[in-house]
């Protein structure tokens, strides 16, 4: 308990009050450890590592799922990059890329994986804004119960979610699906984004939170994928969905 708190002063400490941003929500900041792509600094304290995903898992393979974009970006400067996720088929099966605020820790039975999901986050702001360019690919991979899907064009998601949470969300994806958000009592706002068309470029977006309860959040997770159904190993794996800017609004 007393690291989770030394981790949330940390995180809030450059933000004013109500106010409330995670770190590299631009997705600017790289750092390639042992050739995986990361989204913080070298070195780079608990702090600082909100954003992960499920490169180190299958840097085996010789891909990443998530890696920076530094030509096609929404916001073009000097040292500007946006995130690009990529979802890959390998001869054991299906990955589906996808960005999360939590911690990777392992991969499990080659198509699932061991992660904490969710950061410390007491801020309740009006909606999340950024931008997001999708080019789907046709579903080439099915399980069930989305075995019908096979041949449709694929699907983008970009969830958040803030719960009451006293500590991340523990969770092994081969267990079962992910719990229903809805259905836990400690959820206190929510907003999900559906991507259902490709694009021609980057598009802005702005996603308003529905409030359940007058609580103070403890904890955020947010989840993008270009494969919606990729928790059930469905999905195609051409879908790219690049993303950049994000931004808390209050």
């Amino acid at each position: 308990m007393k690291k989770i708190l030394i981790i949330t002063i940390a995180l809030m400490a450059s933000f004013s009050a109500g106010a409330q941003q995670l770190y590299n929500m631009s997705f600017d900041t790289w750092y390639k450890d042992g050739g995986v792509w990361c989204l913080y600094p070298a070195k780079a304290g608990d702090d600082f590592r909100v954003w992960d995903s499920v490169n180190r898992g299958v840097k085996m393979l010789g891909v990443c799922l998530a890696e920076p974009e530094y030509e096609h970006v929404a916001v073009p400067g000097n040292g500007k990059a946006a995130v690009k996720l990529s979802s890959h088929k390998f001869a054991g099966g299906y990955i589906p890329a996808n960005l999360f605020t939590g911690r990777y820790v392992r991969t499990v039975k080659l198509s699932g994986i061991e992660m904490y999901n969710g950061v410390p986050f007491t801020g309740r702001p009006v909606s999340l804004s950024g931008y997001y360019h999708y080019a789907p690919g046709t579903i080439d991979c099915v399980k069930d119960p989305y075995k019908s899907k096979k041949g449709q064009q694929d699907n983008a998601y970009i969830e958040i979610a803030l719960y009451t949470w006293d500590e991340p969300l523990h969770m092994i994806t081969t267990d079962g699906p992910a719990p229903d958000p809805e259905k836990d009592p400690k959820l206190v706002g929510r907003a999900v984004l559906r991507i259902t068309k490709a694009t021609d470029g980057y598009v802005h977006f702005e996603m308003p939170i529905q409030y359940r309860s007058a609580a103070v959040p403890t904890y955020i997770g947010i989840s993008i994928t270009p494969s919606a159904w990729g928790e059930f190993l469905t999905g195609s794996s051409k879908s790219v969905l690049y993303v950049d800017e994000l931004k808390f609004n209050y």
